[in-house]
């Protein structure tokens, strides 16, 4: 519940933001790959400024998941590790939790 108010009181403002930057950046801008011959139409896209400007986000979005992807790529390594270890360690207790089933000593009275 926290969360789903948590992502309306975020996303709505985020939402209006984006819509108002739509708006009022609907111009055409060209964006000229070719920086030694700018009116070089082959290497050049017109777009209205705010596609360019979510691409930025997106793309900025991506490379930092990425980043982050790789970053913890050790503690999950460390995660597989444990996790095998802990199979391991578990079949083990299965093991001799049966073999000692299995070897019930009588007790005699004397």
């Amino acid at each position: 519940m926290i969360k789903r108010v948590v992502n309306i009181l975020v996303l709505i403002p985020i939402a209006i933001v984006l819509i108002v930057l739509s708006v009022a950046n609907r111009q055409a801008v060209t964006l000229a790959l070719n920086p030694f011959r700018p009116e070089d139409s082959v290497l050049s896209v017109t777009a209205p400024f705010f596609v360019y400007l979510f691409l930025a986000v997106i793309l900025g979005l991506v490379i930092g998941s990425f980043a982050t992807w790789f970053t913890q790529g050790k503690y999950r390594k460390r995660a597989r590790i444990e996790a095998s270890e802990a199979v391991k360690w578990h079949s083990e207790a299965e093991k001799h939790k049966a073999i000692a089933a299995q070897a019930v000593v009588p007790v005699s009275g004397k």
